[in-house]
């Protein structure tokens, strides 16, 4: 006898109630660069467009996402194509199907490939809250400027932003590993200085609860160490 699948139940997979957008997605429709790539993780987004063999950072955006059935919505907090989006909120709709995801947004439709499940320790959308000064860690007042950084499963973008002014004041990102406490990222585009592209950087690392200790040295060669913590 065949198990009954509650109406309930179905109801939620047909509407996408129970569909996972968690992740790094690409733009289906970009082969080879420049490329689109967008990271969703704990209730947030980043999208970039760049051409990395050229070492070109060519625009970005990001915020706030939610899903209820098969509506998206976006709350922009960044924007470098026009910092007035930046408050604004996209009405979309979503369909997921296995590995490829097509939002709709103002009657315009994008499909995107799937690159990873954002299943890794490290996945997820952080917030760096304290860096050492002087020897000892001095935490950061949350405030409308903030630095963000979102990881899924494969892929990074970090963005410094103030959603307060519609300021941005740089980002970057790319492709990163996490085994035995070492966290290497390879960049693939950086908005304040693309000699950087292609380069590798690591740093040791180490996740206690909801907070990501990390320490090393930064694309400049400056000592850091710091205290990211998980968006809520």
């Amino acid at each position: 006898m065949k198990a009954l699948i509650p109406a309930a139940l179905l109801l939620l997979s047909q509407y996408g109630f129970a569909q996972n957008l968690d992740g790094a997605w690409k733009l289906a429709s970009a082969n080879g660069d420049p490329q689109t790539v967008r990271i969703i993780e704990d209730s947030y987004f980043m999208q970039t467009h760049f051409d990395e063999k050229g070492k070109q950072f060519i625009s970005t955006h990001g915020g706030k996402l939610e899903t209820s059935g098969t509506g998206l919505k976006e709350t922009i907090e960044f924007n470098t194509a026009d910092k007035e989006k930046v408050g604004t909120v996209n009405e979309c709709t979503y369909q997921l199907n296995n590995n490829q995801l097509v939002i709709t947004c103002n009657g315009q439709a994008s499909t995107w490939q799937r690159v990873d499940e954002g299943k890794a320790p490290l996945a997820g959308a952080w917030r760096i809250t304290a860096r050492e000064n002087g020897g000892s860690m001095v935490p950061m007042r949350p405030g409308p400027r903030k630095t963000l950084k979102i990881l899924s499963g494969t892929r990074f973008q970090w963005a410094a932003i103030n959603t307060e002014t519609k300021e941005f004041f740089g980002t970057g990102g790319g492709t990163y590993t996490f085994e035995n406490g070492k966290y290497t990222e390879n960049i693939t585009f950086f908005s304040r200085d693309n000699t950087r592209v292609g380069a590798a950087l690591t740093f040791d690392g180490k996740v206690d609860g909801k907070q990501w200790h990390h320490s090393g040295k930064s694309s400049k060669g400056d000592p850091i160490s710091e205290i990211w913590s998980r968006i809520e």
